[in-house]
């Protein structure tokens, strides 16, 4: 069990949450924190002696216009049905179920003026896998992410659709069947649960545990490239890194020395003096994403243990301030650099796919005995290539873009919630890559028999063979690529 409380939350504590399927709860602490807020709102309002935005007036370039005390739960109510405009694909299960851990979280921390009930709500879903329809487009990521935050709300107020044992289901007929009643939304409520950067935050903390897995994975394949490839050793000794002192750089070249530890490929004469620089410059490459993955986890980590909605409340202070902690600035930036990084990944990995299959260094062309009357592994660096070239569209800076809206009240948006999508496509693009580069490295392995690469890496070939076989004529390949992908998302890169 865990408890949502102001402890620091890290990413890694996050990923253990998801992955082992912990329940959650709120500690004493939040508790408390939430009622002391709803109670201060609610004692504010009966002597509030001026107009309150969001609290008692309208909302976006609509602030100045007074709501009469007895109709402020329905402009809550109001606010959460006509923000619900998502459009385009469904959000991932994965990602809707951090949305929820996460805004329970921001609300825990008694600065948004939550019901108790609302906060439970959102806890109790979490624990039963009930995981509301959410749209990926909608959001510009600046008074927080409105349109998906409003269709993640729509199953407290009984509305909306969600997805609860395997089928998507109207969220009233399953809190009738769980004998729920939906929640009434008071002063504050739909504000605090629609502004927040949850759907960019979730989609952040993906797009990290994934890469995470990635980077690993590249060094792992990459080094079996390096063998494959007949390459040298030498790029990755300390002496060179020592004196640029790129952290991500000298942990790169430590791990390869390490990968390929005991391999026969690795130590043999090589006749060539340098390779070129998709596999020299391993370090400088794959070490530059490292660096970026552990800065944005930093700027993440801030966001997911932070209040981002508004006004935001201080009952000890007897202010409610309206501001902007709903901009998604502070992620945007660095989620759109995290793309770029990510994509650096693929891009190094579709060439050294391209050496492995021209026929340098005793290797056949495509990586097959009888180039001709086979084509061998010609088109999965085609497949490569056309997927590489996506990154490179997926990488324009959604961040710096800005549309005005609200009649201009909003005049300056992060686009944030773009950033957050084509990240997780980026995500799965390099995925899909680095399988390939693992198709052909597997295969050009072959040929360099009866030599062996290194035990580590052997041990990796030995579990790709499983569902992926030494090609000795063309084949059907379009499977044997998606079993590469499974056994990448689905196997722990070794750690060495």
């Amino acid at each position: 069990m865990h408890y949502i409380s102001n402890d620091h939350l890290t990413i890694e504590r996050l990923r253990q949450i998801i992955e082992d399927g912990e329940k959650i709860d709120l500690s004493a602490e939040a508790v408390e924190a939430i009622e002391k807020c709803r109670r201060y709102l609610d004692e504010k309002m009966l002597d509030l002696d001026h107009p309150v935005y969001g609290i008692t007036t309208g909302f976006g370039s609509l602030y100045n216009v007074t709501i009469p005390l007895e109709d402020l739960s329905r402009l809550q109510y109001n606010l959460v049905v006509s923000h619900a405009c998502g459009t385009g694909a469904r959000v991932r299960p994965e990602i809707v179920k951090l949305m929820l851990f996460l805004k329970a979280q921001s609300l825990s921390y008694g600065h948004s003026g939550a019901q108790l009930a609302t906060v439970r709500r959102l806890v109790d879903m979490f624990n039963n896998d009930i995981l509301p329809v959410v749209y990926e487009q909608g959001s510009l990521g600046a008074s927080g992410d409105l349109a998906p935050l409003a269709h993640m709300s729509l199953p407290l107020i009984g509305l909306g659709e969600v997805l609860y044992k395997g089928r998507i289901r109207q969220s009233a007929d399953v809190w009738k069947e769980l004998g729920w009643e939906p929640i009434k939304l008071q002063s504050k409520e739909g504000l605090a649960l629609l502004n927040g950067t949850q759907f960019m935050s979730a989609h952040a903390v993906w797009a990290l545990l994934r890469a995470r897995r990635l980077s690993e994975w590249a060094d792992v394949i990459g080094a079996l490239s390096l063998d494959a490839y007949d390459g040298r050793i030498e790029p990755f000794l300390p002496l060179t890194h020592m004196i640029r002192r790129h952290k991500g750089q000298i942990e790169t070249s430590e791990r390869f020395l390490k990968l390929l530890e005991g391999s026969e490929l690795i130590r043999r004469h090589k006749e060539h003096v340098q390779d070129p620089y998709s596999f020299r410059c391993i370090p400088q490459v794959h070490g530059a994403a490292k660096d970026n993955l552990e800065y944005v986890s930093t700027v993440i980590e801030n966001e997911i243990n932070s209040a981002t909605d508004n006004p935001n409340i201080f009952p000890d202070e007897d202010m409610i301030i309206s501001a902007g902690n709903f901009h998604g600035e502070p992620i945007a930036i660095p989620m759109d650099t995290m793309a770029v990084a990510l994509s650096e990944l693929a891009s190094i990995s579709e060439r050294r796919v391209y050496l492995l299959v021209h026929g340098y260094r005793d290797l056949p062309k495509y990586l097959v005995a009888k180039p001709g009357l086979n084509s061998g592994f010609m088109i999965p660096q085609y497949t490569a290539a056309s997927i590489v070239s996506q990154n490179k569209g997926y990488c324009w800076p959604a961040s710096c873009d800005s549309v005005p809206s609200s009649n201009g009240q909003e005049d300056h948006v992060s686009m944030g919630a773009n950033s957050a999508t084509k990240l997780m496509r980026v995500v799965d693009n390099v995925e899909t890559v680095l399988a390939i580069e693992l198709f052909n490295a597997a295969q050009a392995l072959e040929f360099r028999r009866p030599l062996h690469t290194s035990p580590e890496l052997e041990g990796v070939i030995a579990g790709l063979r499983k569902t992926v076989p030494f090609l000795e004529e063309d084949t059907y390949m379009s499977p044997l690529i998606h079993n590469a992908i499974d056994f990448i998302h689905n196997t722990l890169a070794p750690v060495r």
